[in-house]
C-alpha cells in the first residue's frame, strides 16, 4: 500500500505544473525521454470488414457502441464504425489531473460522458469528443476514504462501471449503495433520483456493476456475491446471493431471453427476474478457478465479463493452471452439454486475463493477456507484464482452437475490435530499458494477427491505462484513457 501512495505521490508531482488546469485545456504531460522512441511505426491499414452476428439491442440503453464500457448489452466489445487505419493519424491528449475516465459513453450529442475515478473518489465528467476540453461541472457520484486499507489502484466498488439509456440519462452506483439515475444536459448533468439498495447490500459489500434487462428492471451485482433487480416504477429493491466466499468482480451482459450473465469466482451463471421482481438463477456452470489469485487479476476466478455471441452462445475464460482457457458455452439447453469447447492460451504459468473477451465476428473472439501486471510498478523502469494476444474460434463441429497468438504486451487494455474495418485495438507496452517506460496504441489485423501499426502516446507512468478500455466514437475516432487523462486518435 506504501508503495502504491509513493506512485501515486510520483504521478501527481508529474502532473503539478498541469494541477491549475484539470478541464482538459492542457495536454498530458511529455517526458524528455519521449525522443527514444519513433512516434508511429507500421503501415496504415486499409478497410476489410468482418461478417459478424447480429449484436441485439437493449431497448433500455442507448445505441450500441455508445452505452457502457463493453459497447452493448451483449458485452461485445465490438463496434460496427470503423475505427483509425493510420492514415496520417493525428493524436490529442488532455490532462484532468490524476483522474481516469476507465469507463465511457456517448450521449445523443455524441459528446463524451466518462466516468472517472480519483484518489478521492469518482465524478461525472461531459467531454468534447474532439478538444477534449470538459464542459460545465464534474457530478461526485461516490467519494473515497484514503485512511482504509482499500487500494485505490483496484478498488472497484462503486465506481468502474455506468450505463446510459436513449434518454441521455446515466444508471451511476455508488459507494452508498444506491444507483442514480443522471441526466446529461447540454452543459453537464443533473440528478434526478436514487434507488437506495443500501438495506439489501450489508456492511462490508459494495456494488460492482449494472445492467438493465430487456424489461428494464435494472440487475446490479455486489463484490460478495448478490445480485440484485430494482423496479424503477416502485423502488423495490430484491436480492439473491451466491455461496460463501464466491464474489463478483466484473460487469453483466444480458440477451433478449431476459437473461443476465455474470461470471463469479466460481462460476458462470444466467440470472432472471421471476414474476415477483426476484432475481433468480436460471442456470450456472462451474469451472476450473485454479488455486491462487494470479498477478494480473483482481480475484481467483475468471477475469472476464460474458461475451455473447450471436442467439445462444456465451464466452468467457477460467482460471485453470498451468494455462486459462477460453470456453464457449450454449446459452439455451441444459446440462450436460452446454459446455461446448475449451482450449488453452498463452504460456504454462503465464496465463490470466482481467479484461472481458472481445467479438470478432463469425464465432471468434479475442483475448489479452494481463499475466504479470501487480500494478503501476509493474511497467515502470522499463518493466511490462507477459506477452500475448490471441483469437479463438469456435468450429462448426463445435471444437475451438486458437487462430493465431500476437507476442504483443497489452497489461491491461480492454481491446476493442472494429467490425467496419477488420482491426483489432490493444494499448501495448513492450519490455525496454530503464527510461523507456513507452505505451502504443497498437492495430493487428482481426484475421492474420500481424500487427499493422504501433502509434506512441507517451514516455512514463502518466500514460498507463491501468485497466481502462481503450473506445471508438461515433466519427470513428479512438479513445484511450490514463491515469491522467485521456487520448484521441483520428486519421487525418
Amino acid at each position: 500500500m506504501k508503495r502504491l501512495l509513493a506512485l501515486a505521490l510520483l504521478l501527481s508531482a508529474c502532473l503539478l505544473p498541469q494541477a491549475a488546469s484539470a478541464n482538459g485545456a492542457l495536454p498530458i504531460p511529455a517526458l524528455p525521454t519521449d525522443w527514444l522512441s519513433e512516434p508511429f511505426s507500421g503501415t496504415p491499414a486499409t478497410a476489410n470488414p468482418l461478417p459478424h452476428e447480429p449484436i441485439g439491442q437493449n431497448p433500455f440503453l442507448s445505441a450500441n457502441g455508445t452505452n457502457s464500457m463493453h459497447n452493448d448489452a451483449y458485452a461485445s466489445d465490438a463496434y460496427e464504425v470503423s475505427g483509425p487505419l493510420g492514415v496520417d493519424l493525428t493524436v490529442r491528449s488532455a490532462t484532468y489531473g490524476v483522474s481516469e475516465c476507465a469507463t465511457i459513453a456517448f450521449d445523443s450529442r455524441k459528446r463524451i460522458v466518462g466516468l472517472c475515478g480519483a484518489l478521492d473518489g469518482f465524478k461525472l465528467r461531459l467531454i468534447d469528443p474532439v478538444t477534449l476540453r470538459t464542459i460545465g461541472g464534474d457530478l461526485t457520484t461516490s467519494k473515497r476514504n484514503l485512511l482504509t486499507l482499500q487500494n485505490p489502484f483496484s478498488d472497484i466498488c462503486g465506481g468502474t462501471y455506468f450505463s446510459l439509456d436513449s434518454h441521455d440519462v446515466a444508471y451511476v452506483l455508488t459507494t452508498t449503495k444506491q444507483v442514480w439515475k443522471v441526466r446529461v444536459d447540454a452543459d453537464g448533468f443533473t440528478k434526478l433520483g436514487a434507488y437506495d439498495a443500501s438495506a439489501a447490500v450489508p456492511d462490508g459489500d459494495c456494488m460492482v456493476a449494472t445492467m438493465p434487462d430487456w424489461s428494464g428492471h435494472i440487475f446490479f451485482a455486489t463484490q460478495q456475491g448478490r445480485v440484485g433487480v430494482i423496479d424503477q416504477d416502485t423502488g423495490t429493491v430484491k436480492t439473491m446471493k451466491f455461496g460463501d466466499g464466491e464474489g463478483i468482480y466484473n460487469s453483466l451482459a444480458g440477451d433478449e431471453t431476459g437473461a443476465i450473465y455474470l461470471v463469479t469466482t466460481h462460476r458462470l451463471a444466467a440470472v432472471e427476474a421471476d414474476g415477483t421482481g426476484t432475481p433468480v438463477v436460471r442456470w450456472s456452470e462451474t469451472y476450473d478457478r485454479g488455486t491462487t489469485q494470479k498477478p494480473g487479476q483482481l480475484s481467483q476466478g475468471s477475469g472476464t465479463t460474458p461475451t455473447l455471441i450471436g442467439q445462444d452462445l456465451v464466452a468467457i475464460t477460467d482460471n485453470a493452471e498451468p494455462r486459462m482457457n477460453v470456453i464457449f458455452y450454449r446459452r439455451s439447453g441444459s446440462e450436460p452439454g452446454r459446455q461446448l469447447c475449451k482450449v488453452p492460451v498463452f504460456a504454462d504459468g503465464a496465463s490470466d486475463t482481467e479484461n472481458s473477451l472481445v467479438y470478432a465476428g463469425g464465432h471468434s473472439v479475442i483475448v489479452e493477456n494481463n499475466y504479470g501486471y501487480a500494478g503501476l510498478q509493474s511497467t515502470l523502469l522499463g518493466k511490462t507484464s507477459s506477452p500475448g494476444v490471441a483469437k479463438v474460434t469456435l468450429n462448426d463441429d463445435d471444437t475451438c482452437q486458437v487462430d493465431w497468438t500476437n507476442p504483443i504486451v497489452a497489461p491491461t487494455s480492454v481491446p476493442k475490435v472494429s467490425l467496419g474495418n477488420g482491426l483489432l485495438y490493444v494499448y501495448a507496452k513492450p519490455a525496454g530499458c530503464l527510461l523507456c517506460d513507452n505505451w502504443y496504441l497498437t492495430a493487428i489485423d482481426v484475421r492474420t494477427g500481424t500487427t499493422r501499426w504501433m502509434q506512441r502516446t507517451g514516455n512514463g507512468i502518466q500514460w498507463n491505462n491501468h485497466y481502462a478500455a481503450i473506445y471508438l466514437g461515433p466519427d470513428g475516432a479512438a479513445y484511450m484513457p490514463t491515469l491522467a487523462g485521456l487520448i484521441r486518435f483520428a486519421d487525418g
